[in-house]
């Protein structure tokens, strides 16, 4: 086989591939949009939540898009899933007095109070909580990301949703600064004293599903130019992580991330404050755990990063350890689970 054979089979391969990809992803939230179609559209907001919307919001911080907890759904998706209403309902309790945006794709041109359904509906039970549209072009706009997104947008070359909200969380806190958390966390400690932070995830890596800077902050400008720069769709992770590692190495000019935890007006927050069970370890939150051995594993921690890539589809089990945070961290939401699921 000649070279341009190759490089024509080889284009067909990568092609092949993202298509499959691409219909496994659809096929699985189409499964699960179903099922949350099914829920009631209105939710009663329970006396136990705080802050509900008649709540005075005078000393909150954030909101409108300046500053606060950010989280993103980057698909078409505008039924909040269970984990995501957990996410959510943790991060407000635990930060009664900080703003929390949701970004939704599927918000765009629609305002959210048209797209009445169980998540929105219970998550407005917060004052705190807003929904807002998410466009990838305006938020882009006026960063070193916007003409990789026009690139990408006009060839419709490869980008996926996990890539584009790498993307989405660096102009986000470029632009307004604050908190940014992935919807498979769940928050137990309030946030507010953290910033110009990142966690670990091993000795080798930082994580991005938690990250926190102020506005216009240098090293997520150099990050968005490194996206831009380095842009590899085939290598997983290479947007995310390993954008986030190779570029605080060069930023503290280190070889080893154990060489330096913080430089230069950015820290790194050690493996437990975010990441206290590995990736490799999901399924131990679907295990049974001595209350003991929790009290020790979460003595350092801000909150825990389920691994949704890999434990979503698990059904929760009684009396189980990600049981025993549901209960305790979104207890509402647990109990909306156990009526409907």
């Amino acid at each position: 086989m000649n070279v341009k054979s190759w490089s024509m089979s080889l284009a067909s391969f990568s092609s092949l591939s993202f298509l499959l990809l691409f219909v496994y992803i659809k096929f699985n939230a189409v499964k699960e949009e179903g099922h949350l179609h099914r829920l009631p559209t209105e939710v009663i907001c329970p006396d136990s939540i705080p802050n509900k919307p008649n709540s005075s919001q005078a000393n909150t911080i954030g909101g409108a898009h300046g500053g606060g907890i950010f989280f993103l759904e980057t698909s078409d998706r505008t039924t909040p899933t269970f984990q995501a209403m957990c996410a959510v309902e943790s991060a407000a309790r635990a930060n009664p007095n900080t703003k929390i945006t949701i970004m939704m794709t599927g918000l765009t041109g629609n305002k959210p109070s048209r797209l009445r359904n169980f998540g929105i509906s219970f998550l407005s039970c917060f004052s705190t909580v807003e929904f807002v549209p998410l466009d990838f072009e305006i938020l882009f706009a006026d960063t070193p990301l916007s003409a990789w997104y026009s690139k990408v947008e006009r060839r419709w070359e490869l980008v996926d949703y996990p890539t584009l909200s790498d993307a989405c969380r660096l102009a986000i806190l470029w632009k307004w600064g604050g908190v940014y958390l992935d919807t498979d966390f769940i928050i137990f400690k309030n946030l507010a004293n953290i910033t110009n932070s990142m966690g670990l995830q091993s000795l080798y890596i930082i994580n991005g599903a938690f990250l926190t800077f102020q506005p216009r902050h240098k090293f997520i400008e150099v990050c968005m130019r490194d996206f831009v720069n380095s842009y590899n769709y085939w290598l997983f992770g290479h947007q995310g992580p390993q954008l986030l590692t190779r570029v605080y190495k060069r930023w503290c000019r280190i070889r080893r991330l154990r060489d330096e935890h913080s430089c230069r007006g950015v820290n790194v927050l050690p493996k437990e404050a975010f990441y206290p069970i590995d990736w490799q370890d999901w399924r131990k939150y679907f295990e049974v755990m001595e209350q003991k051995e929790m009290e020790t594993l979460l003595r350092n921690s801000y909150g825990v990063h389920l691994w949704n890539k890999k434990s979503q589809g698990h059904r929760l089990q009684e009396g189980s350890f990600l049981e025993h945070l549901q209960m305790k961290y979104c207890p509402t939401t647990n109990s909306l689970m156990k009526l409907y699921v």
